[in-house]
């Protein structure tokens, strides 16, 4: 069993930063960040490797936002940049036993997410 604890969500205006971290208690997963806003299903926002070498993104965050890990403290973390308010809601970290993925099905374990608000 791996436990994940999101932190450093926050309120933030258009057009600033956060950064997410998500410590995890076991290693050589891949790891994703999921988001849902209100309303919404839970969409894929990113993902890495376990060795950090590969990585993707959702569209809508390409360019804005960046994954990274630190294997030796067992963190993962988003880095994101100009946020938009559509980036509003409920930010995942997940570990998946398997391939980096989009899919989030693939992912055997959740962390129970921290909510970031982007104001206008």
């Amino acid at each position: 069993q791996v436990q994940l604890v999101e932190s450093g969500g926050g309120l933030v205006q258009a057009g600033g930063s956060l950064r997410l971290s998500c410590a995890a208690s076991g290693s050589s997963y891949a790891m994703g960040w999921f988001r849902q806003a209100p309303g919404k299903e839970r969409e894929f926002v990113a993902t890495i490797s376990w060795r950090g070498g590969n990585t993707l993104y959702a569209d809508s965050v390409k360019g804005r936002f960046t994954i990274s890990r630190d294997n030796a403290k067992i963190t993962v973390y988003l880095q994101m940049n100009s946020l938009k308010p559509e980036d509003t809601a409920v930010y995942y970290c997940a570990a998946s036993r398997d391939y980096y993925t989009k899919m989030a099905s693939r992912y055997d374990y959740w962390g129970q997410g921290t909510q970031v608000t982007v104001s206008s």
